[in-house]
């Protein structure tokens, strides 16, 4: 693990990054080398990667990635069931042994990509609330002047 941070990747095009992002994501990779684990369980963020030493300290996903689990997987799935009920009556076990289980891995099983795709995106465009940075550098003991991702 270095010392000096690393440069991180340069993009020539929107789409070059958009790919970054998600094959970062996707992989569960550092958004600065590509190499290293950005989780270290199933959902819990590691403090620093171990190949370029990235402090995840910016990484602040909070609930959008259940939020974008719910939205893009449980709106419609839940419009499906409403479907089958009206379509067909099914009995109540039915959608026990069905409908159950489809929403339950349906929005489970995205959270992960979702999150590792949002701290990505943080990364790489450098998003953080306006007006924050001397605030961080207070509570991290780091420089005010430098960048929070690049420390």
């Amino acid at each position: 693990m270095s010392t000096d941070p690393a440069p991180g990747p340069q993009f020539r095009t929107d789409g070059e990054k958009f790919r970054w992002i998600l094959r970062c994501g996707w992989l569960g990779r550092c958004p600065r080398c590509g190499e290293g684990r950005m989780f270290r369980s199933a959902l819990k963020i590691v403090d620093r990667c171990e190949r370029c030493g990235l402090d995840y300290r910016f990484a602040a996903p909070d609930d959008g990635p259940a939020f974008f689990s719910l939205c893009i997987v449980a709106l419609p799935l839940t419009a499906f069931v409403v479907w089958l009920q009206v379509k067909f009556s099914p009995p109540f076990w039915v959608h026990l042994v069905t409908s159950l289980p489809l929403m339950a891995a349906g929005t489970l099983l995205p959270l992960r990509p979702i999150k590792g795709w949002l701290v990505a995106s943080q990364y790489v465009n450098r998003a953080q609330e306006a007006g924050t940075r001397e605030l961080w550098s207070q509570l991290h003991g780091t420089d005010a002047k430098t960048n929070d991702f690049d420390q």
